[in-house]
């Protein structure tokens, strides 16, 4: 099973602080939309979100389908198909992707700490 592109999603208090303090840490904008209060950042392959005002605790998030500049993969596994196998090992899902569709859809569980994690497929 493989889970796609790693990124962590960061909840933070000022975008912009938090935009030139990653910028330091040699970090580039790479996407996302400032006046909707969020940013994607990257340095070589590790991607970080900026989000403000979008929910309360960070977020690690895997993206199916994508690698890490967000290109489409020509093959990988389909979230739907993750999930299936997430409740297999018994794991208890936030939220769930509906099993009716195709293409986009996500998933949320928590791991026993209460760490949010994001499975976003986009395509």
């Amino acid at each position: 099973m493989e889970l796609g592109a790693f990124s962590i999603s960061l909840a933070v208090k000022d975008l912009h602080a938090s935009r030139e303090f990653y910028k330091k840490l040699g970090f580039a904008e790479f996407g996302g939309d400032a006046a909707q209060n969020w940013l994607i950042l990257k340095n070589g392959d590790h991607v970080i979100g900026l989000f403000q005002g979008m929910f309360e605790k960070n977020i690690l998030t895997f993206n199916p389908g994508w690698d890490n500049s967000a290109q489409k993969l020509k093959s990988f596994t389909d979230v739907r198909e993750i999930q299936r196998h997430l409740k297999a090992e018994g794991l208890a899902l936030v939220s769930e992707a509906d099993e009716h569709t195709q293409g986009p859809a996500s998933l949320v569980i928590e791991d026993p700490d209460g760490n949010t994690i994001l499975i976003d497929q986009h395509v």
